[in-house]
């Protein structure tokens, strides 16, 4: 099933405003995140439906970060956030992790009920990156799988600020410390170089499409109404919030079929020009 167009374009932490008027009448960020909109609003004064001269740091990479240093990524882990359309039929599988320090979570899936969601199912598994807690949401008036984008991202966020709050260590670590977190991160980011787009074909009925960026609120929305715009269906995917990066899979069509080369490049095109925007002022043209 495709996914749902995203209503109109978000800003800057205007995937918050976004989520607060669709989930309540007001008030959604102090009743769920336990903050002031006003303090997102601060990050940037000029217009933020283009992000316009807004910087967002993203992880650390050799790359990627100017005149930083990796001494606190080895001692602060890496947070990563998972949302994953692909391996349940019935249920949006989210992940989270943290290194070690994750608890049992209650309070995130708690956070998540408020949304409207039931966690059918959770799990935690080790490995050498630390510890992963699996949730398997779906929707408590339907009983199906998450597949909205204003949903989702609402889901995103809602984990991101139980992080926030919960390990305030991990400000410094995700691209939302700059907006409401207590610390933000210390790095820039370079978005030329930090901004990779791939598309390939993934048998004769769709294509994949994957995109790495900066993260910023509303970037899943974002990035499904331009694939949408361009008359692209998104059937499904996976969105990664990974430290100050975030990384989206998407699997995407044309009339039902792979996507042939001129609109991959088209799609690319459109998708680049978007996400290098924040650096871009309006004066310069």
């Amino acid at each position: 099933m495709a996914v749902a167009m995203a209503a109109g374009s978000l800003g800057v932490c205007s995937g918050l405003r976004t989520v607060e008027n669709r989930f309540s009448n007001g008030g959604f960020m102090k009743r769920l995140f336990g903050l002031d909109n006003s303090r997102c609003w601060a990050v940037s004064k000029k217009r933020t439906s283009s992000y316009t001269g807004v910087i967002i740091p993203q992880a650390l990479s050799k790359t990627a970060v100017e005149d930083g240093s990796a001494k606190e990524a080895d001692t602060i882990p890496t947070p990563k956030v998972i949302i994953d359309l692909n391996s349940d039929p019935d249920a949006t599988i989210v992940e989270i992790t943290f290194g070690d320090r994750l608890g049992a979570l209650l309070d995130t899936m708690n956070a998540l009920k408020k949304l409207g969601l039931n966690v059918v199912k959770a799990s935690v598994f080790l490995d050498s990156s630390g510890k992963h807690n699996k949730f398997a949401i779906t929707k408590a008036d339907t009983g199906r799988k998450v597949e909205d984008p204003e949903l989702l991202e609402a889901i995103r966020l809602t984990i991101i600020n139980n992080l926030l709050q919960y390990h305030p260590e991990s400000s410094t670590q995700l691209a939302m410390g700059v907006a409401f977190g207590v610390e933000a991160p210390k790095q820039q980011v370079d978005v030329d170089i930090a901004t990779h787009i791939n598309v390939y074909d993934d048998g004769p009925n769709r294509s994949m499409l994957y995109v790495e960026a900066a993260d910023r609120p509303g970037l899943l929305v974002d990035l499904v109404k331009i694939i949408t715009d361009i008359n692209i269906s998104v059937e499904s995917g996976e969105f990664d919030t990974e430290g100050l990066l975030a990384k989206a899979k998407f699997y995407v069509s044309y009339k039902g079929k792979a996507i042939i080369k001129p609109l991959q490049q088209v799609l690319a095109n459109s998708l680049r020009y978007y996400l290098r925007r924040p650096t871009t002022e309006e004066a310069s043209f």
